[in-house]
């Protein structure tokens, strides 16, 4: 079973540092642009050296040729997951593909599309982008170009999760994030969802933030995720 991505939500390496000296195994985490572009690429290999698994979060959007060169330099970082936002179209996802096997000096990293942010509502995604549709169906929409492009998956929220499977299939990935435990606070979050339920729904990664990088007691709660995201 994938374990669960957790995010490192910090500014600076130094409490990135004093954070993960709670853990005493490798992680799957997540290195988004807060820390990323505040620090620079070293922060993920002081990461692989520590034996940590990387989701490098920076949702590349732009022309064709800039992301292709920006996802070929990426690959020599040595990354497992990256990621770019499906709205930048099927012809900028492909060429993010083919930037990470050029650039990819190992394996080459694991690539997603960002189709609705979870902070987003459909109320909010018809009165500011203009897509008329249900929020469920500009997802699906979104993952069926990611598929067309040939990427290996989607973020999208866990209540998007179920329809993805049926439509694409058990293995194109279900990257879920707004994971919280039970009572948890939404914080900026309009769809959220625990670990059990993203399971059942068909998440094939979740990512978890606040609700464990802001509990009392971090490790306990990343251990409680990693218990319910395993139950079934």
């Amino acid at each position: 079973m994938t374990q669960p991505i957790l995010a490192l939500d910090f500014a600076s390496p130094e409490e990135v540092s004093s954070f993960l000296k709670q853990f005493h195994e490798p992680l799957f985490v997540k290195v988004g642009m807060e820390y990323y572009l505040q620090n620079g690429p070293q922060v993920i290999s002081k990461l692989k050296e520590d034996g940590h698994s990387i989701f490098l979060d920076l949702k590349l959007h732009d022309i064709p040729t800039t992301v292709h060169k920006a996802m070929k330099g990426l690959a020599r970082l040595g990354v497992d997951l990256v990621n770019v936002h499906a709205a930048g179209g099927v012809e900028m996802m492909k060429a993010a593909k083919e930037g990470l096997a050029e650039g990819a000096t190992d394996e080459i990293p694991k690539l997603i599309a960002v189709t609705q942010l979870t902070s987003t509502n459909e109320e909010q995604m018809k009165r500011e982008q203009l897509i008329p549709v249900a929020l469920d169906q500009s997802v699906l929409h979104y993952a069926k170009l990611t598929k067309q492009a040939g990427l290996d998956g989607v973020v999208c929220s866990v209540h998007e999760a179920a329809l993805l499977r049926e439509s694409i299939g058990e293995t194109f990935f279900k990257v879920t994030p707004g994971i919280r435990l039970a009572g948890g606070v939404a914080h900026d979050q309009n769809r959220i969802a625990t670990p059990l339920q993203a399971k059942e729904a068909g998440s094939t990664h979740i990512v978890v933030g606040r609700a464990i990088t802001g509990a009392s007691n971090p490790l306990e709660s990343y251990h409680q995720i990693v218990t319910e995201w395993e139950s079934i």
